[in-house]
């Protein structure tokens, strides 16, 4: 289990044929030069947070501190928050707010998010919400009015959706609603657990992802943020997990501190090494594997996507650096 202080932390190292673990104390730890990100600039950014405010949208760019945002505004993308702003549970290295019940559901939700999808002209939209435990259905049945809405507004609209730990009950009605990739995080690996909410496990994610592909799923997709403390063969047996039930897709990413109340970070990862594991993922089964500092699990979604959908003889990895 994961304690409140990190003594050591691991770093990750690749020699000629595969990726390795070694050790450096957290005293020794600073941000390194490719741990960067920017402010948006130029009209697009400006364009995208207009739209979601005059629609009372949320975006997990904003909510989650995600520090892709520049990037990805300033291409007229974003990742949709719904359910509201407020979470009901309380994991470790998030900065998305919780409490014991969230808000009241916009009943208007869906369309506004259809209609704010159709007007930035997405060719593909991720949702992502937050968790709703204080609701019968932890909010599932809203969950796929949103995908029907978008679905219906812009049928030619991929969606991807980030869901909760939904299960038998929840999952079949997300499943009807035709959302083309269904995404949830095992966060890490199975020792430090203890860094999500006590509702949440590993074995608990594992069966939203087998169950939902064995409801039909399309394709199913699920990330690791690394830099926790985890050691490369525990990575190595969680890909083989997610392998077992059949996850498609696989994106790991550098753990970044949103704040001084998340988990300080244990150690950061050299670009090299991502890229060392988007090879061993890919060998490890995966159609597509996303690995860089920067990555999370809607980040560069879409292309992604089209390599799981692409010709067999083609690179299927995203590494570094793209």
């Amino acid at each position: 289990m994961l304690t409140r202080s990190f003594f050591l932390s691991y770093i990750l190292v690749m020699n000629t044929s595969s990726v390795t673990s070694g050790t450096v104390t957290s005293a020794t730890l600073r941000k390194p030069a490719w741990i960067r990100t920017s402010i948006p600039v130029g009209l697009e950014w400006k364009r995208v947070d207009a739209i979601l405010a005059r629609r009372g949208l949320h975006t997990v760019c904003d909510e989650a501190r995600c520090p892709n945002k520049a990037e990805c505004w300033a291409c007229g993308t974003a990742t949709f928050m719904i359910l509201g702003d407020v979470c009901t549970r309380g994991c470790r290295f998030c900065a998305v707010a919780t409490a014991r019940e969230g808000r009241p559901l916009r009943m208007e939700e869906p369309a506004e998010l259809a209609e704010a999808v159709a007007e930035l002209g997405l060719r593909y939209a991720v949702v992502t919400s937050v968790d709703r435990d204080d609701l019968p259905d932890r909010g599932s049945v809203h969950f796929a009015a949103c995908i029907r809405a978008i679905k219906e507004k812009s049928p030619q609209v991929k969606v991807e959706v980030l869901i909760p730990d939904y299960v038998e009950g929840e999952l079949e009605v997300i499943i009807k609603a035709g959302a083309d990739v269904i995404a949830h995080n095992v966060e890490t690996v199975r020792r430090l657990q203890a860094v999500r909410d006590g509702r949440a496990s590993f074995d608990k994610s594992l069966h939203t992802l087998g169950y939902a592909k064995k409801l039909g799923a399309p394709l199913t997709k699920s990330s690791l943020l690394l830099g926790l403390g985890e050691k490369a063969d525990e990575i190595r047996v969680t890909m083989d997990a997610l392998r077992a039930v059949d996850v498609d897709v696989l994106v790991l990413g550098q753990y970044l501190r949103p704040s001084e109340k998340q988990l300080p970070v244990a150690e950061y990862i050299e670009p090299a090494v991502f890229d060392a594991w988007a090879v061993e993922g890919h060998g490890r089964g995966f159609s597509s594997v996303v690995s860089a500092p920067f990555a999370r699990t809607s980040y560069h979604a879409m292309e992604a996507w089209e390599r799981k959908s692409a010709p067999a003889g083609q690179a299927t990895d995203t590494r570094s650096g793209t």
